[in-house]
């Protein structure tokens, strides 16, 4: 048996974007959407949509920005929605249409703990427009309890549709995630919950199982898990564990063979053991990212310095 209420969320473009700086050609990003609808994915969520006085059109492609006409270039009208994701303090308050006018359905706001009070402003704002709007609360293992709690009773006075579980770093395992799952659902009795998971320890997938053992409803993939450092869970896994029998993998494995194979290669994505020492750490993967940047221009370095950097051995007395 399956459960209707489990949602699949493909942030394939927005999240893997971060690892070249948004430069997905239209066409591709064209064949990326028409694939995951033919495979029954329900939301694909093709970027930000940031403010471009804060960053420059001439250094980022276009699904930095998510412009009505440059999703319209790529996306249709069918039962697979479009989504776009808004972090706080980036955001052009101006950059929205009433949502029946946009191709736009779902509008996703991330934000981190000690902006929550922002994040409810921005929600209120865009669910004016009529807008599904979830809220991804971002780091929350980095967050002391007392602190994510509030947050959390704050947010349930909110708007929002959707309050996302976020395991940001990849630090988590089944126990938080079992735990967590409890909070939330504690603390929104009357909203959707979601899963967004790293794959900094490999277990992606298996903490997105464990939340939708939970009773999370809505659940994030990207195709071959591409996303920034580590990853995230595949697309690809959660259609072939999924038992509804509208989603078809083979639509993603042909996208996959088609672009994401050889992109991996290129931008080193997933599993690798840089993003494996932040995830463990419950660190952010930006210094990972730049380990593996320079191994792939040639400047070899050595992993054990880069742990004990993490670790601050040097610190120790």
């Amino acid at each position: 048996m399956y459960r209707p209420q489990i949602k699949v969320l493909d942030c394939t473009i927005r999240d893997g974007g971060l690892m070249n700086n948004w430069n997905f050609s239209k066409p591709m990003v064209k064949e990326v959407f028409h694939g995951l609808a033919q495979a029954g994915v329900d939301y694909v969520e093709l970027g930000y949509r940031v403010d471009k006085k804060m960053f420059s059109p001439k250094e980022f492609g276009p699904w930095r920005f998510c412009d009505e006409e440059d999703l319209r270039d790529v996306a249709y009208e069918c039962d697979t929605k479009v989504s776009v994701m808004c972090d706080v303090g980036r955001t052009d308050y101006d950059a929205f249409l009433p949502a029946s006018e946009s191709i736009v359905s779902m509008v996703r706001v991330a934000t981190y703990v000690k902006d929550i009070d922002k994040a409810i402003h921005l929600i209120k704002h865009v669910k004016s427009f009529g807008y599904t709007v979830t809220c991804n609360v971002m780091a929350v293992s980095t967050n002391l309890e007392p602190d994510l709690d509030e947050a959390l009773d704050q947010l349930a006075e909110s708007e929002a549709d959707v309050v996302y579980l976020v395991d940001s770093f990849g630090y988590f395992y089944s126990e938080q995630i079992h735990y967590l799952a409890d909070k939330y659902r504690a603390k929104f009795p009357g909203k959707e919950l979601g899963i967004h998971c790293h794959d900094n320890q490999r277990l992606a997938f298996a903490n997105t199982i464990e939340g939708i053992i939970k009773n999370i409803n809505y659940v994030d993939g990207s195709i071959y898990g591409m996303g920034r450092g580590g990853g995230n869970c595949t697309t690809e896994l959660l259609l072939a564990f999924l038992k509804n029998p509208k989603f078809r993998l083979a639509p993603v494995l042909a996208l996959i063979e088609k672009y994401f194979v050889e992109m991996k290669q290129e931008l080193k994505w997933g599993y690798e053991l840089p993003f494996m020492l932040t995830g463990s750490l419950n660190k952010h993967p930006r210094p990972a990212l730049a380990f593996v940047k320079a191994g792939i221009e040639g400047k070899k370095q050595s992993l054990v310095d880069f742990y004990n950097e993490l670790v601050g051995i040097d610190d120790v007395v």
